[in-house]
């Protein structure tokens, strides 16, 4: 039976971080580094990403990848999800709300594309063009998005070269996976369900993020029953790159709460 890889650390309350699309959890190395001390921190590889190898037996909805995630974490905890996985710990705090202690959205959001009543989006045919292109030459895709998740960050340049450094160091990607998580971003709209997310949560976004705008935060503030929204001056698509401490800060008092 498939089941995601995994890796936990630390002692105490439990701990969930959820990466991105087509990266992989090493990507919260120093996050989880900085939380072990006082928590059990549990990192994962999203389907067909890292050392998930075989994520085509998962299934290719958000549900499906949702379903995975819960199957290989423990059954309460505080999640972390960034961008994608801020999605899909959004659809875990919906379908098995007791698994979610709290939960910290990280340039994330309910909906990742423009929509008439959306602004606050991606261009449907940006995600499109990625996906049309992957087959082609998926590294290149991925080198293109991880320069637009650094975009704007006054350390846009380190990122970068941080970013592209661990792209690969969990392993090939699979194609396929990365299509069905472009497919997810594409189709998934959890904002009419939003009000029922009724745990503590702590929305953490970019000022200068190009795929989640910041005003993505205010929007969600007015759904959610319990949440607050800390917003990172000069920062892109990844905080937790450019503003560590201050990230670490924001998320611990969260946690400690």
């Amino acid at each position: 039976m498939f089941t995601l890889y995994t890796h936990t650390a630390g002692a105490g309350p439990d701990v969930v971080l959820v990466h991105g699309w087509g990266m992989h959890s090493g990507v919260w190395e120093d996050v989880a580094e900085s939380l072990v001390d006082h928590y059990r921190v549990t990192v994962l590889d999203l389907p067909g990403h890292g050392y998930s190898r075989g994520g085509s037996e998962v299934g290719h909805t958000l549900d499906d990848w949702a379903k995975a995630v819960i199957a290989a974490t423990p059954a309460r905890a505080a999640w972390v999800g960034w961008s994608l996985g801020g999605l899909i710990a959004q659809q875990v705090a919906l379908t098995d709300p007791a698994r979610v202690r709290q939960l910290a959205l990280v340039n994330s959001t309910p909906c990742f594309i423009q929509r008439p009543d959306w602004p606050q989006g991606i261009a449907r045919s940006v995600l499109q063009r990625f996906a049309e292109e992957l087959r082609e030459d998926y590294r290149a895709v991925l080198k293109r998005f991880i320069a637009l998740e650094v975009h704007g960050s006054d350390k846009a340049s380190a990122q970068l070269r941080q970013l592209k450094a661990m792209l690969f160091q969990h392993g090939e990607p699979e194609v396929a996976a990365l299509e069905d998580g472009l497919a997810i971003l594409e189709t998934s709209d959890l904002r009419a369900r939003l009000a029922k997310i009724a745990c503590p949560t702590l929305l953490l976004m970019g000022q200068r993020d190009q795929l989640v705008p910041a005003k993505t935060g205010e929007a969600m503030l007015q759904q959610l029953p319990d949440a607050r929204l800390r917003v990172f001056p000069r920062a892109g698509h990844a905080p937790f790159f450019a503003h560590l401490p201050e990230f670490i800060t924001e998320l611990r008092a969260f946690l400690d709460a």
